[in-house]
């Protein structure tokens, strides 16, 4: 996908048959992005940050799974962050996608794994 844009698709996993798609938010502006899971007590599916390379959970009240991706959103590292924390940024990382603690190992996201998003069709 070239241009992102702030909205919302569906999340899956390519070469993972059998794992229905899982509901995506898009965050691709400075605001949404800024924004995050802040003042969130949990998430239905996944929220993808781009352009991203770094998170923090300060003022997060749940801990979450993060995985940083490649501009092509292949996985390039998986890590589950309590609030109040900050983790290394990926210096390849193009994209970041966060979902509740556990989510990701459930959906097949792991080092590796190439993830596709269909963004919804506005209308």
């Amino acid at each position: 996908m070239g241009e992102w844009r702030n909205g919302r698709g569906a999340l899956s996993v390519d070469g993972e048959p059998g794992r229905g798609p899982v509901p995506v938010e898009i965050a691709a502006s400075y605001g949404t992005r800024r924004r995050g899971l802040l003042g969130r007590d949990g998430l239905d599916g996944a929220l993808l940050l781009t352009p991203c390379g770094s998170v923090h959970t300060f003022g997060m009240r749940f801990a979450i799974d993060v995985a940083y991706l490649d501009r092509a959103l292949r996985v390039l590292a998986v890590v589950t962050v309590r609030p109040g924390r900050m983790p290394l940024p990926r210096l390849r990382a193009r994209h970041v996608l966060e979902a509740e603690a556990g989510a990701m190992e459930q959906w097949g996201v792991r080092r590796g794994a190439r993830l596709v998003i269909e963004a919804a069709m506005a209308g």
